[in-house]
């Protein structure tokens, strides 16, 4: 039979339609989907009927054809269903993986999100005047009691808080920066593209690698409103460099009537260190003098997304009544996972509670015996002639913070047998729970330091079933 015969042959979508209402997964899907469904399926088995030119679908006949638009209908009715945006488990060692969602909640924080979401919340109602009130009250105490700062207001991300932050104080003014904090981090974020967006106008002072307080106050006019301060977040440039200390800058701020920014990137409210790196805490940025400091909520603080600005109450007050706040701001399920993290700040345990934190501080040791333990689970691959053992590894906190610094950790080395290390890959990321690894030449690292105990077992089992449908 020819192409062409079999083209006349494709059945009419109510035919298709009664044959595959049989199907349970099809029959959860409304009527109107189902047949858009089939639809998509016949045109592209038509098409590739169309551009055949060796006849394969000759030698099948009619019955493979509508098979075939059978498992079309099928693939296309399962990623319908299935969320695109799931679980997956990280095996990459990046704490902050921006592409995995970066800081994963602290139970406190998934407890406050699921309250919140279950019904009716006190979102923007105040229930001891019960009548209408502020989302930003929920977490304004708390911001400003971890912090030090006069007052705080929370919005969707930190991106959003410079821009809200500058379109409200400097709009159609000068703000001052450093040559070498001009910087581009993911997706092509640009500190110049912020502030012309948010009309105020880019002064750059200094070199790359050296600016001095005496460049900043060159720069100064009468149409200046700011200094702005900028985390370089995912670089770092060392060798002959100089900037001034934060209470320099602050100092010359004050004297010139100027504002101070700080845009803290990642920031940070506990003391951390790591590899000889330390950024200040939002704290020390508002004791050192700046009248406002930005920083996100989804990284080392732990919470779910937001841009958070902290500082002098007047120029809070300012943005609040800055018309681009309505489009920046915070929904109540990420207010939610913000307030339930800040609660286990004020318990002074955060190291202990939330799950970037520890992931952070886990020492060497620890992540060895992870390690060790995941290794002897999976041992008996071996006798499908794979090697396993486990080795040290190097990762990256991510997230734009602590630039440089590598963590050293330990990792499970899977070199497969009969099948490819990149074959291997794309096996465990299209499990039901993707796997995420990485690659080293011919084999699969599976980095410990971000998996959890039921991570670990997930690990395990796919694994062996990957070894044990190979093996066959």
């Amino acid at each position: 039979m020819r192409n062409n015969d079999l083209l006349r042959q494709i059945p009419a979508i109510e035919t298709l339609l009664v044959s595959l209402q049989q199907d349970p997964r099809i029959f959860a899907l409304h009527r109107d989907v189902q047949i858009q469904l089939l639809r998509k399926a016949t045109n592209e088995v038509r098409q590739a009927l169309m551009n055949s030119t060796n006849n394969d679908f000759a030698e099948e006949g009619a019955e493979r054809l509508f098979q075939r638009i059978f498992e079309l209908t099928m693939q296309k009715c399962e990623r319908l269903l299935q969320p695109s945006l799931r679980k997956v488990i990280n095996a990459t060692g990046v704490v902050l993986h921006t592409n995995l969602g970066r800081a994963p909640l602290g139970v406190r924080a998934q407890s406050s999100v699921l309250a919140v979401m279950e019904g009716y919340s006190t979102l923007e109602y105040n229930v001891e005047e019960g009548g209408r009130g502020e989302r930003y009250n929920h977490i304004e105490q708390r911001l400003e009691e971890l912090t030090g700062a006069e007052a705080s207001i929370v919005i969707n991300n930190n991106a959003a808080a410079v821009l809200l932050t500058l379109a409200g104080i400097a709009r159609g003014r000068e703000v001052i920066v450093s040559r070498g904090e001009l910087v581009e981090i993911g997706g092509s974020f640009r500190i110049p593209d912020v502030i012309r967006q948010s009309g105020a106008v880019l002064v750059e002072v200094g070199t790359t690698n050296k600016t001095h307080l005496l460049d900043y106050a060159a720069a100064i006019t009468p149409n200046t409103a700011a200094i702005l301060k900028v985390h370089t977040s995912n670089f770092k440039i060392v060798g002959f460099t100089s900037q001034p200390t934060l209470e320099e800058l602050c100092e010359l701020s004050r004297e010139k009537g100027l504002i101070s920014i700080n845009d803290l990137g990642s920031g940070t409210l506990l003391p951390f260190s790591l590899a000889g790196h330390r950024d200040p805490t939002v704290r020390e940025c508002i004791a050192a003098g700046f009248d406002l400091v930005t920083f996100s909520g989804d990284k080392l603080l732990g919470a779910g997304q937001a841009g958070i600005i902290v500082g002098k109450k007047s120029y809070i007050n300012q943005l609040k009544s800055e018309p681009l706040l309505r489009a920046f701001r915070i929904d109540k399920l990420s207010l939610a996972a913000l307030e339930g993290t800040l609660i286990d700040y004020a318990t002074g345990r955060a190291e202990e509670l939330i799950p970037g934190w520890l992931m952070l501080n886990l020492k060497e040791i620890e992540l060895e015996k992870k390690a060790e333990e995941i290794m002897s689970q999976i041992a008996s691959i071996r006798s499908c002639g794979w090697k396993v053992r486990v080795i040290p590894t190097l990762s990256l906190s991510g997230g734009g913070s602590l630039p440089t610094v590598k963590l050293h950790g330990y990792g499970v080395e899977v070199v497969p047998n009969n099948m490819s290390a990149g074959q291997l890959e794309r096996a465990l990321r299209k499990m039901p729970i993707p796997i995420i690894c990485l690659l080293r030449d011919q084999a699969v690292v599976l980095d410990v330091r971000c998996l959890r105990n039921e991570d670990s077992q997930i690990l395990c089992n796919e694994l062996s079933r990957i070894v044990g449908r190979s093996a066959k």
